[in-house]
């Protein structure tokens, strides 16, 4: 077990039966009172990010997440089942955890799991993808101007900004944490 004194960025915690990802921590000295540890915690189930202030020397339970290569299968009800490639065992994740990720899976494809014991927090895209484009909307008037665009929906159900050369059938490199075309393959 660690104290407060030892909280750096990037930790991880487990209080009040959450897990916190540290994301910023600074000691605090007042002139007239106890210095103290003033932190930001990001939970990683709902991302929602908590102030906390700790006194010097306080315990803490720090924990450490595990992390695995996971490939999607398919979809099952409302939740996504992947195939954990260390092991070979099917891993069920709920749809809250894949938020808008959703927009880049397709089977095969192979993401980065943290889990804590046998629960998964979170996962996370490769940072680029090549997806086919099955439908593009017609070009603009605009056409005519330099880096017109034109939106596209992918293989996957992902709708993105493309050049307007981009045609359905074309295989696209797209950036998924940004949601942006990147060049045709």
């Amino acid at each position: 077990m660690a104290t407060s004194n030892q909280l750096t960025p990037g930790m991880t915690l487990s209080i009040d039966d959450k897990i916190y990802r540290v994301e910023s921590c600074v000691k605090v000295t007042v002139p007239k009172g106890v210095p103290f540890i003033k932190t930001k915690l990001k939970d990683l189930l709902s991302e929602d990010v908590i102030e906390r202030n700790f006194k010097l020397n306080q315990p803490i339970q720090d924990v450490s997440l595990g992390e695995r290569k996971i490939e999607f299968l398919y979809l099952e009800g409302k939740d996504y089942l992947f195939l954990d490639v260390g092991n070979l065992e099917q891993v069920l994740v709920p749809a809250s955890i894949i938020g808008d990720k959703v927009n880049f899976l397709k089977e095969g494809i192979e993401l980065k799991a943290m889990f804590y014991g046998n629960a998964i927090f979170s996962v996370e895209l490769p940072q680029f993808l090549e997806l086919m484009v099955v439908k593009t909307e017609e070009g603009t008037s605009a056409a005519h101007v330099a880096n017109a665009t034109k939106f596209a929906i992918l293989e996957t159900g992902a709708k993105i900004e493309v050049p307007m050369f981009i045609e359905s059938g074309d295989i696209v490199k797209v950036d998924t944490q940004t949601n942006e075309y990147i060049q045709r393959v």
